[in-house]
């Protein structure tokens, strides 16, 4: 359907744990960035600025595979896991340095009006930009 997105990340000292690994909560930091990158490279933040039309998180969950730690960089693939009318899912794949997978986390996103205060289909031109991306 669509080709990836990848956005990589230095892991920074100030997110690991007592127990030495990366902080749980920083997986969720590091899937809204990816999140962010891609809504981005599809137009949809654009068009927030230019007609209020952007979008709400409505589900966000993460598996845990493997404990991540520092010094490290950690790469989250993004793609689009399905389009339907007003939402579309990205499931993100989270690697370490070394490419090993530590957790894959999937969005669901409702394409939102924010003049209207309502959800909205999806406008053509981000769902080919989808289609591409």
């Amino acid at each position: 359907m669509s080709k990836e997105n990848k956005i990589t990340l230095r892991i920074d000292w100030s997110e690991i744990d007592s127990f030495g690994h990366v902080n749980n909560v920083m997986f969720m930091k590091y899937v809204q960035a990816a999140r962010l990158n891609y809504v981005d490279s599809i137009g949809l933040m654009k068009l927030h600025r230019t007609e209020k039309i952007g979008f709400m998180v409505a589900e966000t969950n993460c598996q845990f595979k493997k404990e991540l730690h520092f010094p490290g960089y950690v790469t989250i693939t993004t793609k689009i896991a399905f389009i339907k009318n007003t939402s579309f899912s990205l499931e993100h794949t989270i690697t370490n340095s070394d490419e090993e997978v530590v957790a894959i986390a999937k969005d669901v996103l409702v394409v939102f009006d924010f003049t209207k205060n309502e959800k909205c289909l999806i406008p053509e031109s981000i769902k080919a930009n989808m289609e591409s991306n």
